[in-house]
């Protein structure tokens, strides 16, 4: 290419909407979007807080944290390769940037994300970040404007990245107590953790034009329902008629509206004092090794490819059968009180040791017809709204609630999205980081992503010798890192999903020992083993009030963006 083809070609843009060849000046002045069909092309963080806050105004918060590869990720790149080189591409330091600034006078904290880093990922850093702003917010009593541009969590930290959906989503709740109006904006693309926790549980959400937005992306939609994906599939106007964002703006009125709705909340909003703010609990002495099973022995560690194939054992205990046998008087409870009663959850009152709590448990099966009639495990927006409703039931009753978690994500079918997957995940998020009441949770098989995490905001997380708890799958990780699936050993491996790695990187608290072979090989010696240690678990948090609860729930995930430099070293 000659150099006035490079110069003539940095000119001219090409829209994807309608192939039109436009003048790059003419485009920029129409903020980036179409004249001819109104495409709006995907902004990056810098211009899209120059659009939208008011000259002069703009102040970038602090962005440079210290360097961190918690889990050492390596596919066919290191994962300190791909950062840099995201660096280099961008000019920025994360996937966020992060300012406060006003919009239309009214003063405001924001988190805009930037999808050409990483595709826009949640990592342990950009959590940070984000949880910094909604504190300053909170610190200066002003609005949080968050907006999202993301394909989820991010794969190469592991089950860490997962934590930060909960982390933001307590930032949240936060300002929500304190009476501070939280807001989104949806941009192209965001999906997978981003939609399912901070993106969807803020007070209003909103999508720009063109925005695409649900839990799955339709390329695993259609691999795994075969079916073809109806029109304008999870587009803004497909969120609107479904009842999922407020509103849909046109890129040219979004800076208005946000202006109007700042303003409400400038006028009505009611005096109150500031909510005091937790700073992150040290936990460094947790991450000196793996912590103990139950009995205080060293666990036997397992290939983790291994360990995955035994998680999926259809002979491995499911809820049902430990709610026979860990549990006396199971009465269980039906229906989401708003569509349906979805099969993969299960819950209701039960007796340990003579106490009433309130068991919530993914339902697998252990035979093909089972498996399909509780579609594997995968809760669909039913499920998780029945888990709520019992959440919240239990915390009016004052009994603490246990959760057993088996899945392999939440369920990625067509409906599911129709009815707001991404929502329900991040409600039930949002709820357990200020239920009132202990929570308690156990992986016992498939800890799968946010499905997985929608019950397992926890007090305290157990999970057993020979489960597993991800961001994501290996076959999925290795179809999107590695050239084919066949690399799935490898990327389980990459993935820190077993125990002993979990209780290294301060994600589960205590591990609970199978017999010899695995659970499915004695299910009673394993019912007996998981009854105890509930019981050493749950009864001291009996005698913490509910407001230390949540307290120390907070500090319990607010660690996980704070304590990085002390992850790097003990996770090789």
């Amino acid at each position: 290419m000659t150099a006035a083809a490079g110069q003539a070609e940095q000119l001219w843009s090409r829209c994807a909407g309608c192939a039109s060849l436009l003048y790059r000046k003419r485009l920029r002045r129409n903020l980036d979007v179409c004249p001819e069909c109104g495409e709006h092309t995907r902004l990056g963080a810098p211009e899209r807080l120059r659009q939208l806050v008011d000259p002069g105004s703009l102040c970038l918060l602090p962005d440079r944290l210290p360097e961190a590869d918690p889990i050492d990720f390596v596919d066919v790149l290191p994962y300190p390769h791909r950062l840099s080189a995201a660096r280099v591409s961008t000019g920025l330091a994360e996937a966020v940037l992060c300012a406060t600034a006003t919009i239309g006078g009214h003063p405001a904290a924001l988190a805009v994300m930037d999808f050409r880093f990483l595709g826009g990922s949640l990592g342990c850093a950009v959590g940070e970040l984000i949880t910094r702003t909604a504190e300053r917010a909170l610190d200066d009593r002003v609005p949080l404007i968050l907006v999202t541009a993301s394909g989820g969590a991010r794969m190469q930290e592991g089950a860490l990245s997962l934590m930060q959906m909960a982390t933001v989503s307590q930032a949240i709740a936060a300002l929500r107590e304190a009476g501070l109006l939280t807001v989104s904006v949806l941009t192209d693309p965001t999906y997978g953790g981003v939609a399912a926790s901070f993106a969807t549980n803020t007070d209003l959400v909103l999508a720009e034009s063109g925005a695409r937005m649900g839990f799955a992306g339709p390329r695993v939609i259609r691999q795994v329902t075969g079916r073809a994906l109806p029109e304008g599939f999870q587009t803004a106007d497909f969120l609107l008629r479904h009842g999922q964002v407020d509103m849909v703006v046109q890129r040219r009125s979004l800076r208005g509206r946000l202006a109007a709705l700042l303003a409400a909340a400038g006028t009505g909003r009611p005096a109150r004092p500031p909510v005091p703010r937790q700073e992150p609990a040290p936990h460094h002495e947790r991450l000196a090794g793996a912590a103990p099973a139950a009995d205080g022995t060293q666990p036997a560690v397992r290939d983790a490819w291994e360990t995955v194939r035994t998680a999926r054992h259809p002979g491995r205990p499911t809820t049902l059968d430990y709610l026979d046998s860990v549990f006396d008087g199971f009465v269980e409870l039906h229906g989401d009180r708003l569509s349906g009663d979805c099969p993969a959850i299960v819950g209701g009152v039960a007796r340990l040791a003579g106490r009433h709590v309130m068991v919530i448990g993914h339902q697998k099966g252990h035979t093909t017809a089972d498996l399909v009639a509780r579609n594997f495990g995968m809760a669909s927006p039913a499920g998780h709204r029945k888990a709520l409703r019992l959440m919240r039931l239990a915390a009016r009753l004052g009994l603490p609630v246990v959760t057993l978690v088996d899945t392999p994500g939440a369920d990625p079918g067509i409906s599911a999205e129709e009815q707001g997957q991404a929502a329900a995940i991040a409600e039930n998020i949002l709820t357990l980081t200020v239920l009132p009441t202990p929570v308690l949770a156990v992986i016992t098989g498939e800890g799968g992503s946010g499905g997985a995490l929608a019950l397992a905001v926890a007090d305290r997380v157990l999970m057993l010798q020979h489960a597993v708890y991800s961001v994501i799958s290996p076959e999925g990780c290795a179809a999107i890192l590695w050239p084919d699936r066949s690399a799935a050993p490898q990327a389980a491996r990459a993935l820190r999903l077993t125990a002993p790695d979990l209780c290294r990187l301060g994600v589960v608290d205590e591990i609970v020992p199978e017999p010899a072979t695995a659970a499915h090989d004695d299910p009673a010696e394993t019912a007996r083993r998981l009854r105890a240690a509930l019981l050493a678990n749950l009864l001291p948090l009996l005698d913490v009030p509910p407001a230390m609860l949540v307290r120390l729930r907070r500090q319990r995930f607010r660690r996980f963006g704070a304590t990085r430099t002390g992850i790097r070293a003990v996770a090789r």
